[in-house]
């Protein structure tokens, strides 16, 4: 039974369920959601050990990977929002979600993602200044510095996802329940009122324009002063060393924004079967987490060091604690 909730002199029709149709028809969707799980504990594993990493070794205490700990951070929330919920869902064919953990999961998919976006610009920052100001690096990226641009990120996000979460709530879905989505994702769930939902859609293309479009135009802008920079570098082993130290972000912002803007551009310029337009969608959301950690802990040679430096530390204190165990014992 549909509840009705009436606030001044509008009624709002709220379902009690969404039904999240999913894969429609494809032959063994279930070894493609079995997938995910596997991407999933991939992704856990992966940023559980860079952000223990960066929490034991005291050398990692630094401005850059505070943005490095939320990246990873961003990344183990918006998987676990995403993944453990929708796969059990459709593994056990039960595909009806309640209305309050519907736009739940979209708050946390969504402002996930908004992290994701501005913490590498964050860390794009942190570059540019390394590398056309380095001799006022220390003095410009602080740790105080870089704790205040995480924290108006978060703020930030959590502000503008509110937003787009209460103007879902102003909606009366009188038609049908239907999300032809793989989650409950705000395009097709505001898509299905039955009353006025011009203000979703202007919010929605200004989440695109700010959330995916302003970052990524502002990355591209400081590797252009990056490249102005390297070129008044006279020697070429100093700047392949500086540009060394780029690699393992631009690698981050390839695979965080290209499948991303593929799936949108595709779906403005041609017709592409929901089943494709699915899968892009969730592997653009899904591959990204489970490879950031991967792509730091080979790429970055402080990573390395650090990683190596805790292991050491591990073994002496296993080998100082068995001769203390076998005295014990005697």
């Amino acid at each position: 039974m549909t509840s009705v909730v009436s606030f001044v002199n509008a009624t709002f029709v709220r379902p009690p369920t969404f039904y999240i149709s999913g894969l429609y028809n494809m032959a063994y969707a279930k070894y493609y959601y079995m997938f995910l799980c596997f991407v999933y504990a991939v992704t856990v594993l992966g940023n559980s050990f860079i952000i223990g990493t960066i929490y034991l070794a005291r050398t990692l205490h630094t401005a850059k990977y505070i943005a490095v700990f939320n990246l990873a951070l961003s990344d183990l929330c918006g998987s676990s929002a995403l993944i453990p919920k929708y796969a059990d869902m459709f593994l056990h064919e039960n595909q009806y979600i309640s209305y309050e953990d519907c736009l739940t999961s979209m708050f946390f998919v969504f402002l996930c993602i908004t992290l994701q976006s501005y913490t590498l610009l964050a860390l794009c920052f942190d570059r540019v200044i390394a590398i056309c100001f380095p001799l006022r690096y220390h003095a410009i990226v602080t740790k105080t510095t870089m704790t205040l641009i995480i924290g108006v990120v978060w703020l930030f996000s959590i502000s503008f996802v509110i937003v787009r979460i209460a103007l879902i709530t102003r909606l009366s879905f009188c038609r049908s329940t239907t999300v032809d989505s793989y989650f409950c994702d705000h395009g097709p769930i505001f898509r299905l009122a039955c009353n006025d939902n011009s203000p979703n859609y202007m919010v929605s293309y200004f989440n695109i324009a700010i959330v995916l479009c302003l970052p990524m135009i502002l990355i591209a802008f400081s590797y252009v002063c990056i490249g102005v920079a390297l070129l008044k570098i006279s020697h070429g082993a100093e700047r392949f060393k500086a540009m060394k130290t780029c690699t393992s972000h631009l690698i981050l912002v390839a695979i965080f924004y290209l499948p991303i803007f593929s799936v949108y551009i595709t779906a403005l310029t041609a017709y592409i079967h929901p089943n494709t337009r699915i899968i892009n969608s969730v592997l653009a959301q899904t591959i990204p987490p489970m490879l950031n950690p991967i792509i730091y802990t080979l790429k970055t040679e402080e990573v390395l060091q650090s990683i190596k430096v805790l292991y050491k530390r591990t073994k002496v204190n296993f080998a100082m604690e068995d001769p203390v165990k076998s005295t014990m014992k005697n």
